[in-house]
């Protein structure tokens, strides 16, 4: 994963709401109408917010007649988790270095 994609899903998780459908996704598929119910927003702001995670490629999607699905995208999400997993604090990779020798 690049940086621009890392800064990209950084970007899309900075906001409230859609840090809470990433929660609420974790837990499994939701249909549109149970995101509008629990996070108490319009539909056109559901669709702002959806529109943000897909592009970056954390949400995927499937239209059932007037409704959107949405999951996460485990593949991409685990990229992105393991992007931040290499990242450390110099004082970890300093004592490991040193313990090392």
């Amino acid at each position: 994963m690049i940086r621009e994609e890392v800064a990209a899903i950084c970007k899309a998780m900075s906001d409230a709401n859609r840090l809470k459908i990433i929660e609420m996704l974790t837990r499994g598929e939701r249909c549109g109408c149970e995101l509008l119910e629990e996070l108490q927003i319009t539909q056109p702001t559901l669709s702002h917010h959806m529109k943000v995670l897909s592009d970056c490629g954390l949400v995927s999607s499937y239209k059932d007649g007037k409704w959107h699905h949405y999951m996460i995208n485990c593949e991409r999400f685990k990229e992105f988790k393991n992007y931040l997993g290499a990242v450390t604090c110099s004082c970890d990779a300093l004592r490991e270095s040193c313990s090392e020798k």
